[in-house]
């Protein structure tokens, strides 16, 4: 006799929520995009909110866009990132930039930008003289650590701040890493 009583209730809970899905706006219902857009302003931010938030990682941003990997960082990790300045691909050769950010040279802007990427959290006490990182495009830097506590990256690129992250770590450095060649 239960058995009656039971299935009404689960038809009557079956449409109810059936009818109350129906009424959810586009205004309500959650993002289409990744992980990236995602709002979250209470938790710590992610490596790529820190960048963005950043004033000085703006060509650094265009250039995640332009590779679409900003879902990619977005992600739970972790990973550790050398975000080179705005000033720092100023450096590079006059119209380096704006080829890399061609649709047509996104494989090789992908590849400088993988070498910017390490899947793990290398914090700054873990760093020691000599140590080598083998980077998402699978090609290799090295991190020396000066007596001063100085940190470099392939000995040419200067760690100017850290940044703890959600999903990782955030290195600010002054140059671009470029990958040798294969």
């Amino acid at each position: 006799m239960k058995l009656y009583f039971i299935i009404p209730l689960t038809l009557l809970l079956a449409c109810s929520s059936r009818q109350s899905s129906e009424n959810i706006s586009a205004e309500t219902a959650p993002p289409s995009g990744g992980q990236s857009s995602v709002m979250d302003n209470t938790s710590k931010p992610d490596v790529v909110r820190i960048a963005a938030n950043s004033n000085v990682h703006k060509t650094l941003v265009a250039a995640l866009k332009a590779a679409e990997y900003v879902d990619a960082l977005a992600n739970p990790g972790p990973f550790t990132v050398f975000a080179p300045v705005d000033e720092a691909f100023d450096k590079l050769p006059a119209g380096t930039l704006d080829e890399l950010l061609k649709p047509e040279n996104k494989a090789k802007l992908r590849d400088i930008l993988e070498y910017h990427v390490y899947v793990g959290k290398i914090t700054e006490s873990q760093i020691t003289d000599g140590m080598t990182l083998n980077q998402v495009n699978l090609k290799n830097v090295t991190l020396n650590r000066a007596a001063d506590g100085k940190i470099t990256v392939n000995g040419s690129a200067n760690v100017v701040g850290s940044v703890e992250a959600s999903n990782g770590m955030v290195y600010v450095v002054d140059a671009v890493l470029l990958p040798p060649d294969k």
